[in-house]
């Protein structure tokens, strides 16, 4: 049942952060490039759209086939939401915040507001809600009844029966996509959404890409720049997967990744001679793995009826480990464990999965990440190989080990079979590439944004040291300065630069 959506954890002030920029209304929209297309896409190249004002953007919906296999068959919209330029502009940078699932206009608003004046002169900043995601055309699954359901569906099965349900509930959503959204529960995978930018990139005028991705942003940008090469102007892969691996290490690799950050968390709590959960970082890892262990049992009543299920602590826990800024939050919830409260643990669920108080859901981002996942993977174990996976899982990580252990198997048993499963990216001809990774970073570990550093045929590592989920965002200035570098001018940090700990 457990997937994380790799998505850069920001708080959006009202949804007009690009407000706080003087930005010139009177310039023109762009114009397609006029290019040869790919042979039958032509008319998908050459479109003009249709731009519109939302709020203080320009916002328009571009056509693309569902199966560029069947250029001639049923198409989907693709929403593009552009932060115009300041200045003259004419240059764009294309965005994506992660997910699979996170909305990329959403996102835009708030990432045009942390680049610096200069280049945001020359550049808008554009969002593409990727196909199935946002107010693209959406992929529909189970019902937000089903999906609150599927949520509190036990992560670390102790039986036969338990794991037959896991089983069940991840073929119930599978089935449940099919059934509701067509052809498209077929084509929501990576290639086909790097594909669709392509597309995208050419209508808005762009001769080339610039490219900015967060976390699954980095998979979807290093897709492209394997597809289209020559098409690079600039990219940016902040907090990077690493898409050589096989699904079980790609999830130990996250097991990792959270027990670092936890530990870091421990350090912090228990330095503040306050942590609830003990004085010492052994003495309340334990603790935390007993609470656990206690809500798979028993979970905690919450008011209003509800309750804090194992499932939901851990989604709670793991959310608050994105970003430092969280910590006193998650400090909160373990305190309200120990008393047998659990309602800010539930919270922080809720704020994972973007669950609304009246019990619906604002995205479909916790069931996207199944959809693209399993269309992405042709390597899943299946139940009896996972099981004999799960020891090296819980040694990787006592507290977050075994739900990601079995998380693993979910594409096995997906109905839906991917036919374009991702596979290690070298980009050759390629530009250089920057890649940036945190040394803690729980979602995205630091040896992933290592190694796509190295498969990259011009990858270029930067890193800086610290917690927390990706690095351009986190007010390390060493960071920000050299990424406004390379996206202003094309100036490339020397390969291995460190940032150190703001």
């Amino acid at each position: 049942m457990v997937a994380l959506v790799s998505l850069l954890v920001i708080a959006l002030v009202g949804g007009a952060v690009s407000a706080l920029f003087l930005v010139d209304r009177s310039a023109p929209d762009p114009q397609p490039t006029g290019e040869k297309a790919p042979a039958g896409l032509e008319r998908f190249y050459e479109q003009e759209p249709t731009w519109r004002d939302c709020r203080d953007d320009r916002c328009t919906t571009i056509e693309v086939p569902v199966d560029y296999a069947e250029p001639d068959g049923e198409t989907l919209r693709l929403a593009v939401r552009r932060v115009p330029a300041t200045g003259d502009g004419g240059s764009a940078i294309f965005a994506n915040p992660g997910g699979p699932g996170g909305s990329a206009q959403g996102f835009v608003g708030y990432l045009a507001s942390e680049m610096p004046g200069s280049l945001r002169r020359s550049h808008d900043v554009v969002g593409v809600d990727p196909r199935g995601v946002g107010e693209s055309t959406p992929l529909e699954c189970l019902s937000d009844d089903r999906f609150d359901a599927f949520i509190d569906t036990d992560p670390d099965p102790a039986d036969d029966a338990g794991i037959a349900a896991l089983t069940r509930s991840v073929q119930e959503m599978g089935e449940a996509c099919r059934e509701n959204s067509g052809a498209l529960a077929a084509h929501v995978s990576t290639e086909e959404a790097a594909r669709d930018h392509d597309v995208v990139r050419a209508v808005l005028g762009q001769d080339k890409m610039t490219w900015f991705g967060f976390s699954y942003g980095t998979q979807l940008g290093a897709t492209y720049a394997e597809l289209f090469p020559d098409k690079v102007e600039r990219m940016v892969l902040d907090g990077a997967v690493d898409v050589s691996l096989d699904a079980a290490e790609s999830g130990l690799g996250q097991a990792t990744g959270f027990q670092q950050a936890l530990v870091s968390y421990l350090e912090y709590c228990v330095d503040r001679g306050e942590c609830p959960v003990g004085d010492s970082v052994d003495e309340a890892m334990t603790r935390i793995t007993g609470l656990m262990d206690q809500l798979s049992q028993t979970p905690l009543k919450v008011r209003g009826g509800r309750e804090l299920t194992q499932g939901r602590a851990f989604y709670g826990m793991a959310m608050a480990l994105y970003s430092q800024e969280s910590w006193p939050y998650l400090t909160s919830a373990l305190r309200g464990l120990t008393e047998g409260n659990g309602e800010i643990m539930l919270v922080l669920s809720d704020t994972y999965f973007d669950r609304k108080q009246d019990g619906s859901f604002a995205t479909n981002s916790g069931q996207v990440i199944y959809a693209v996942n399993c269309l992405d993977t042709d390597d899943a174990p299946d139940a009896a190989e996972t099981k004999a996976l799960i020891p090296r899982f819980r040694d990787a990580s006592p507290v977050f080990g075994a739900s990601l252990g079995w998380g693993v198997m979910a594409c096995h048993d997906w109905p839906i079979k991917g036919t374009r499963p991702q596979q290690a990216v070298t980009a050759k001809g390629a530009p250089p590439i920057l890649v940036v990774g945190t040394t803690r970073d729980p979602a995205t570990p630091y040896a992933w944004s290592e190694a796509m550093a190295e498969q990259l045929d011009t990858g270029v590592l930067l890193t800086r040291e610290g917690d927390g989920h990706t690095a351009y965002t986190s007010g390390n200035e060493c960071i920000r300065d050299a990424v406004d570098a390379y996206l202003t001018d094309g100036t490339v940090p020397k390969d291995g630069t460190v940032c150190a700990e703001k």
